[in-house]
């Protein structure tokens, strides 16, 4: 009966950075801009992947879902955020938040998956280069590529069903930008134990098994490259791989500073570390999809040459 007359939650209130107005100008501006490069950069990525028929190869096939993971991505929780900062008082639905949750966590989950497919084809073109051909042909790269979005999305699936079917009652304020599910399960009115552990064994499956398929893969490829004789060579093997391990070691040392950070334990630094904390999983959410075009276009020749030549060609149409 308790339970039954307590209010039902319809919606929950974003706290963000309600207490620092003068911090929500400026990482409006910030974020805004970040925001924009990283639809800029990505979606060039895709744009020279799909047009430039040199890159119509397994390595460019995965990097073009990575680039559109990253806008997914982005997109499904940067909107929410800028417009928080704008807004005195940021509501979200019970609805809506429960999307937002699904969409970041399988972007998140697809993300994982798909860094460990690029690492296999890394693993076959350098350490089995006459098989390449057959073992990743279209018939292959392509179920692979489709298996990371549907297993992403199975586990976001699996996760929010369990968070929806929580009663929330009482407190509506998440002490965060977006409906991140940890501060969400915090609001529930119910044993949350069911939670914690399937998100545990996601967190393994998800995180874990690729790290260490990477790690594994990682080091069969150096194996292979130490071996080639002449050191032109060694950088060429290399070079293949080189923007592709960039990426792995900012996406997994992001997550890993991130949550791995000691705790403060001085009462009178909680409120400075709170606001830390929600910073950093805000730049963490957007570090690595800015990133991402940038490191590719750097470190990988034919992206290099794929974009000068789309961008060349913009300019002479016009």
């Amino acid at each position: 009966m308790e339970v039954a007359n307590q209010s039902i939650v319809a919606e929950f209130v974003l706290l963000g950075l309600s207490d620092q107005p003068k911090l929500e100008k400026t990482f409006f501006v910030l974020l805004l801009s970040m925001y924009l490069v990283i639809l800029l950069g990505n979606g060039i990525l895709i744009l020279v992947t799909i047009l430039d028929s040199q890159l119509h190869m397994p390595m460019y096939f995965f990097l073009g879902n990575l680039s559109f993971l990253d806008i997914c991505y982005t997109t499904s929780s940067i909107p929410l955020i800028l417009d928080g900062f704008l807004t005195p008082r940021k509501t979200i639905s019970f609805s809506g938040c429960a999307v937002q949750m699904f969409l970041s966590f399988a972007m998140g989950a697809t993300e994982c998956v798909l860094l460990g497919m690029m690492a296999f084809d890394r693993y076959v073109a350098i350490c089995n280069p006459l098989r390449y051909p057959v073992v990743m042909s279209k018939a292959a790269y392509v179920p692979m590529a489709a298996s990371s979005w549907v297993a992403g999305g199975a586990n976001s699936l699996v996760q929010i069903s369990l968070a929806v079917q929580l009663p929330f009652c009482g407190d509506n304020v998440i002490n965060h930008f977006t409906c991140e599910i940890l501060a969400v399960l915090k609001l529930a009115c119910a044993d949350i134990s069911i939670n914690v552990i399937s998100m545990g064994v996601a967190n393994v499956i998800f995180l874990g098994v690729p790290v260490l398929f990477i790690f594994v893969s990682y080091i069969f490829i150096l194996t292979t490259i130490l071996r080639i004789p002449s050191a032109e060579g060694q950088q060429k093997a290399f070079s293949t791989c080189s923007a592709h391990l960039t990426v792995v070691v900012i996406f997994y040392g992001t997550i890993l500073f991130m949550y791995a950070k000691p705790k403060s334990k001085d009462p009178l630094g909680a409120d400075k570390q709170d606001v830390s904390d929600k910073l950093i999983s805000l730049f963490y959410g957007v570090l690595t999809p800015m990133l991402n075009p940038i490191i590719y276009s750097l470190r990988n020749k034919d992206v290099k040459v794929a974009v000068k030549k789309l961008v060349t060609h913009k300019c002479f149409a016009q």
